[in-house]
């Protein structure tokens, strides 16, 4: 679909880049969305001012003190597509704040960059989201459906309390999601799902000076650790899939032993396993279970235990979805990168991808500054999502969706 351009010029038209900044300046200035505890109370307070200013009408949906989630409505006819913006406000802690150049929460601009926790991750895309839908409403266009504008809590510790709390109450669903996060403005389909997975070696303990007494859990989970290596990861690397980085896994937690002069009758290793679309999650265990337990065959006193401690498919949204089509229009019309990609991190589109809704994953920043010391997002990236969120709203609700 192309956009019209004057119906476009009227929306842009609406978009003031020292309003936009000085909004993702206030919410990244809101320490206390540090996650745990997510205390986002004054982000939301910031987020609903603001759009009820501008006619939206806004309702708190809630399961924890701290974690109010908002729901910013603005219905233009009673028929037509509904379409929902979704990003979240907390973030996750400073880690060592020496490492900072830039206070962590001063939101300090240098060198056309906005820096502090959350600048990129998420409050970016919070801003772009909300100032693209109050274009929307400034522009007096006569439009059909239903743009809400869900600002959620508790999405760096799961979504319990947020965007999973959302999908399971919000009546009517949303005919389409777009989920902010850090794609460098393009358009991601959806997103890898996981199959985080326990692996436990058990041995015999003695006396360390005696260790043909015992039967050593570490040693064993060595031989697991070199076979998943060896045997299992060049084939993850070999399933590709045209929009996603390779299926991947990663071990990234590891305890054993009860002291120095033990020997090791317990060993745990946890893998961060990624998966694409067309992999199955249990399977995912199952061929851990299947190496590891190989590893272990022919070690005296040593047996292994797998466990999947979080399973989860990959979601991927038709790349001829109205929605798909409708973000691909907005970044056509801006001159931004049209190649279709997915998301190798976890967002909240699972939680809606898990009901059917239609769900892309788009915005501003660079993934990997994502949880980093000095965190930062362009100023021009920004501008550039909150036009393109305001083009792709303006895509689905004049009532050409159909023919997207």
């Amino acid at each position: 679909m192309t956009l019209d351009a004057t119906e476009a010029g009227r929306v842009l038209a609406g978009i003031n880049e020292q309003e936009v900044i000085a909004f993702l300046q206030a919410l990244v200035r809101d320490s206390a969305s540090v996650n745990p505890p997510g205390d986002v109370r004054e982000s939301i307070r910031i987020a609903r001012e603001t759009l009820e200013a501008e006619g939206f009408v806004c309702e708190i949906v809630q399961n924890h003190d701290l974690m109010p989630n908002l729901l910013a409505r603005k219905q233009f006819t009673d028929e037509g597509p509904s379409l929902m913006f979704n990003a979240h406000v907390d973030v996750v802690p400073t880690g060592e704040e020496s490492a900072w150049s830039h206070p962590p929460f001063a939101a300090e601009i240098a060198d056309g960059r906005v820096y502090g926790r959350g600048a990129g991750d998420d409050k970016a895309s919070v801003t772009a989201q909300v100032m693209g839908a109050i274009a929307i409403a400034r522009s007096g266009l006569d439009l059909f459906g239903t743009l809400t504008v869900n600002v959620v809590g508790d999405e760096e510790t799961g979504g319990r309390h947020g965007a999973q709390l959302i999908s399971q109450t919000m009546d009517p669903k949303p005919d389409y999601v777009i989920v902010g996060e850090q794609t460098l403005n393009r358009v991601a389909v959806g997103e890898k799902g996981f199959a985080s997975t326990e692996v436990t070696v058990y041995g015999r303990a003695a006396h360390g000076a005696l260790p043909w007494e015992g039967a050593n859990a570490i040693e064993g989970m060595a031989a697991v650790i070199l076979a998943l290596r060896d045997n299992l990861w060049p084939r993850l690397a070999e399933r590709t899939h045209p929009y996603f980085h390779p299926s991947s896994a990663s071990i990234n937690l590891a305890n054993g032993g009860v002291k120095a002069n033990v020997v090791a009758d317990r060993c745990t290793i946890y893998v961060d396993r990624r998966i694409i679309p067309g992999e199955v999650p249990q399977d995912a265990v199952d061929e851990i279970r299947e190496v590891a337990e190989a590893a272990v065959a022919g070690l005296e006193g040593i047996r292994v235990e797998v466990e999947g401690r979080g399973l989860g498919e990959a979601s991927m949204s038709a790349p001829d979805s109205p929605v798909v089509q409708a973000m691909l229009s907005a970044n056509t019309h801006l001159g931004l990168n049209t190649d279709l990609t997915g998301f190798s991190m976890g967002t909240d589109g699972r939680h809606f991808a898990a009901i059917g809704i239609p769900t892309i994953i788009y915005g501003p920043g660079d993934p990997k500054l994502a949880h980093i010391p000095d965190e930062w997002v362009g100023v021009d990236e920004v501008m550039e999502a909150t036009c393109a969120y305001a083009l792709a709203a303006l895509a689905i609700l004049t009532g050409d969706f159909v023919g997207i």
